[in-house]
This record gives C-alpha cells, sequence and structure tokens, in this order.
C-alpha cells in the first residue's frame, strides 16, 4: 500500500458516499459528445472547490485542473465525459430518461451506456485525495476531463484549444476504463491494448427508376449490396492469417419505397485494426473495391467517401506499463492481470502521442463478481450486456473504490517518490 491509497483509507467512510451520490446525478443526466456542459460544471466547480487551477472550455467543453505541489514530475490524469445516443434500459432507480438533439437535429435517447460517468467520479475523487493529502506526494497533477471520446474528436478538440501551450507538460499520462470484467480487479497491457478505429460513410451514385423498368435504371441497392458483400473479402483474403482485423458494414441505406429504385444509397462501415500497415491495406482496400463496384455497375460518377471518425492505436509505453504492473501487483495482488488487446477504440492516446511522452491505458472491470464467475464457468461471458449496450451498468460496489484505488496507484510511483525507479 503507498501513501495515497492509505489516505483514501482514511477517508473512505466519508467520501465514497459523496462520490456514489455524484456518479448516481451523473449516470441521471447523461450528455452527448460536445454537449457536456452541465458535467462540465460539476467538475469544474468541484475542482475550484479543492484548490486547482481550473481552466474551462478547454477543446468546447473540456475542464483542465492543475494541482502544484513542490518540485517532482508532472503526472496528466483524464477521464472522459460523454455520453451515448443510448435510451437506457437497464431498470436502475437511478437511469437516464433523458432525450436530446444528436449533432443531425435527430431527437434521441441518452444514456451512460459506456461508463463515462464513473470515469469522471474515479478522477473526482483522485483529484481531492491528492488536494487535501498533499504531505503524501511532490509534483504536479494535471487533471484532465475530456469532451467527445464517442464521436473521437474530444482529445483533439483540447489539443486544439491550446493544451500544449497552457499546460505543463506531462512526464506520463493516465486513463483506465470500466469495462465487462469482474469489479475489484484491474488488467493492464504492454504495447497495443486498444486497437484503431477507422468510420467512413460511402455514397453509392446510380439512376433511379420505376420498379417496372430496372432497365432505365442504374440500381445502387444491387451496387450496395455487391459491395457489401466483396468489402468482406478483405479481411478473408487480403489480411494475413496472424493478423487481427474486422470490418463491420453497420448501415445500408437506399430508398423509400418498393417501387422505386433510388438515385443513391449510402453505406456506413467501421474498421479495426491493430497495426499500422493493416489498417492502410484495410482502407486502401475498402476504396479500391468501392470505385471498382461502381465501374462494374457503369454508376455515373465514382462513390463519395466521408470520414466519420478516426481513432489512433492506443499502444501502451512498454516501461511506463512495468511500472504501473508493479504497483497494481503490490496493490491489488491476485485482482490484478495482464490482459489481451480489446477491440474497442480511444482517442486517449491523441496526448500522448501530441506531447511525445510515454502514457499508460488500463481496465477496471466493472460485473458483479459472483454473476461474472457464474457466466465464465456457463461459456456465457459474451452474454452479460457490454459497453454500449442499453443494458450496460456497473455495479457501483466495488467498482467505485477499485477505479479510485487504481487511478492513485498507477499515479504513485511518480508523484510519491519523485519518479518511478528505474
Amino acid at each position: 500500500m503507498n501513501a495515497l491509497t492509505s489516505a483514501l483509507d482514511g477517508d473512505a467512510k466519508e467520501l465514497l458516499p459523496e462520490l456514489e451520490a455524484i456518479y448516481k446525478d451523473l449516470h441521471r443526466n447523461p450528455e452527448l459528445s460536445m454537449q457536456e456542459t452541465r458535467t462540465a460544471g460539476i467538475v469544474g466547480d468541484f475542482l475550484d472547490k479543492e484548490g486547482y487551477e481550473v481552466a474551462r472550455q478547454v477543446g468546447v467543453t473540456g475542464v483542465v485542473g492543475v494541482l502544484k505541489n513542490g518540485d517532482g514530475p508532472t503526472v496528466m490524469l483524464r477521464a472522459d465525459m460523454d455520453a451515448l445516443p443510448v435510451t437506457e434500459d437497464t431498470g436502475l432507480p437511478y437511469a437516464s430518461t433523458v432525450r436530446a438533439k444528436d449533432e443531425d437535429g435527430v431527437d434521441v435517447g441518452v444514456g451512460h451506456a459506456c461508463g463515462h460517468d464513473m470515469h469522471v467520479t474515479w478522477l473526482l475523487g483522485a483529484a481531492r485525495l491528492l488536494a487535501r493529502h498533499r504531505d503524501a506526494w511532490k509534483g504536479t497533477v494535471l487533471a484532465v476531463f475530456q469532451p467527445g471520446e464517442e464521436v473521437g474528436r474530444g482529445a483533439q478538440s483540447m489539443i486544439d484549444g491550446g493544451m500544449l501551450e497552457r499546460f505543463p507538460k506531462p512526464d506520463i499520462i493516465l486513463g483506465q476504463h470500466v469495462m465487462v470484467g469482474e469489479a475489484g480487479t484491474v488488467s493492464y497491457r504492454s504495447g497495443v491494448i486498444l486497437s484503431a478505429g477507422d468510420s467512413i460513410k460511402i455514397k453509392l451514385f446510380g439512376r433511379g427508376s420505376h420498379g417496372s423498368q430496372p432497365q432505365t435504371s442504374i440500381d445502387p441497392v444491387i451496387m450496395a449490396a455487391s459491395t457489401t458483400l466483396r468489402l468482406q473479402t478483405i479481411v478473408s483474403r487480403e489480411i494475413a492469417p496472424l493478423d487481427s482485423a474486422v470490418l463491420t458494414v453497420g448501415a445500408l441505406q437506399a430508398g423509400t419505397k418498393e417501387n422505386i429504385i433510388p438515385d443513391d444509397a449510402t453505406l456506413k462501415l467501421n474498421i479495426r485494426t491493430y497495426d499500422e500497415d493493416v489498417r492502410a491495406t484495410m482502407l486502401s482496400a475498402v476504396k479500391r473495391i468501392c470505385c471498382a463496384e461502381c465501374a462494374a455497375s457503369n454508376a455515373p460518377r465514382e462513390p463519395e467517401f466521408t470520414k466519420l471518425s478516426t481513432y489512433p492505436l492506443t499502444r501502451n509505453d512498454v516501461e511506463a506499463t512495468e511500472t504501473v504492473a508493479r504497483a497494481f501487483e503490490a496493490q491489488f495482488g491476485e485482482r490484478s492481470q495482464e490482459t489481451k488487446p480489446a477491440g474497442a477504440s480511444e482517442d486517449f492516446s491523441v496526448f500522448g502521442q501530441t506531447w511525445k511522452v510515454p502514457y499508460v491505458f488500463w481496465f477496471v472491470g466493472g460485473t458483479d463478481a459472483q454473476a461474472y464467475r457464474k457466466a465464465v464457468q456457463a461459456k456465457q461471458a459474451n452474454a452479460i450486456p457490454s459497453n454500449h449496450s442499453p443494458k450496460f451498468a456497473p455495479v457501483i460496489d466495488p467498482t467505485l473504490r477499485t477505479g479510485l484505488e487504481a487511478m492513485l496507484t498507477a499515479a504513485s510511483p511518480w508523484l510519491c517518490k519523485g519518479g518511478p525507479a528505474r
């Protein structure tokens, strides 16, 4: 146990109930990406009361708190704040019933189906303990509350908002995510831990006509269907078996009526990769196949490609991860374990890549321990509602304390000893 987690033990009786109330409030009042004004207000006011230098509206709604406590390393702790356009179906007494307009003006249900409300609460708890126990550490802490992770724009928006110029350069950047897994556990990995993600909208152009006269049309529905099937051959025939990649066509939209051949069709697809060369191959192949299918259909023009979102690889620094792993093992024992890479994507690494400093990202289990073990024994772990499911709901106890403990533990090698042992 280190000095920071010892401080948590002393404050837990008072702090954890307050954090639970904050978590339930955030869960009940979710906000869509780049619209997190209420959440940002709560965060900014909390940090201000704890004595942080607070900068608001960093990258639209981002908040940065700076706490200087003598000479020592600068540690950045990051949490994302945004919710999803998902109508919650958890049955919780504090479930969200919020509806809002998305960026396209569409009315949608809004829910914290990815656990960012838990992330915010963890970092608020860590911020308070660091502020109130300055005798336990030395250095500078950057508490960064990021908007827009779910649309892949939040980290970059904060960079564009002057992060590098306005705040001290970190020596290490740390972040975590609640995931399906046994509550009370933490899992880490050196190197690639999250995939790169690319989402693309592709508009295919044809020539509309009456359904009874297909010979006068260039049918974009056939074009879209053929393209969808052919795109699936990229992974199976162009990517080596020992490499990993996923291509999902999540939307195929065309037409309004059964007897009208429309003028165009739209595909929306998502690509996940774990290697930059594989990523380049995938993106090139998508464009080649779409253009070729349109040419084969005698389309009047080439397809139109629109980038929806892009997430870089999350590749943990090897040496820094070893430092964090040792701290986790000392703090959590058997509740700390190495994990495989996850298929999800994050924009967390944008901070480290832009600042050119090491970063470490890890997972905190949020599934009821008994339910998780039972599901694993029955080989039904995939049936547990996962992140982005309307039924996703981390158990508060012990997830709240574990995530707070993990953040303090990961930061302690830098803050409590003036830097990690080499």
